[in-house]
């Protein structure tokens, strides 16, 4: 795990991440981790840098139709902790952001009325590959094309740790869920279920 304080006092970080057996951490900067691997550098992580936004990124290998489960498995991490981003839309056509636990659904209809709007729906992927500007299974919540609102589930601000879509498909970052209300300023709901 990443401590904000092992971090700014420089000291070798404990991380708990699955990451290739010939991968190693090389050194502890100010505000990231670098790690012998090639991971992409995405609109997200341009964002990242500039926030200064400590984070591990973790790559492992895309299934299709895999969701977080799938990723979950690959990296050795709860479900619970994987946080999918989601582009939903209002009955205007307004797109939104939802990030939720990976093992959990969004209430469409709890949304809607937690946020004032008649009706929520997600996008089609076309559509929200258009928003976002990433395609569906790599998209971010940070770096988006187009800026809009973000909702997140109330709950993940309690975890000491989140794995969050980096930009890309097989590409999750490790951050903390501060740095996610920070840079995000999201509006929590609680509309899992």
């Amino acid at each position: 795990m990443l401590s904000e304080q092992s971090v700014r006092s420089g000291e070798p970080a404990p991380l708990n991440i699955a990451l290739h057996p010939k991968t190693r951490v090389t050194k502890l900067r100010k505000f990231c981790v670098t790690i012998n691997m090639k991971y992409p550098v995405t609109p997200a992580i341009h964002l990242l840098r500039k926030e200064k936004v400590p984070y591990v990124p973790h790559v492992y290998k895309y299934e299709e139709k895999g969701g977080t489960a799938g990723s979950s498995k690959a990296l050795g991490v709860p479900e619970e902790i994987v946080i999918k981003t989601l582009i939903m839309e209002d009955e205007k056509k307004n797109p939104l952001i939802v990030l939720m636990h990976g093992h959990k659904q969004v209430s469409t209809k709890e949304l809607a009325r937690q946020i004032g709007a008649k009706s929520i729906a997600p996008c089609r992927p076309e559509v929200a590959d258009r928003h976002s500007g990433y395609q569906v299974g790599g998209t971010s919540p940070f770096g988006t094309k187009k800026p809009m609102p973000v909702y997140a589930e109330k709950s993940i601000a309690s975890l000491d740790r989140i794995f969050i879509n980096g930009g890309g498909k097989g590409f999750l970052i490790e951050i903390s869920p501060k740095e996610l209300d920070r840079v995000l300023a999201p509006t929590w709901v609680e509309v899992a279920i």
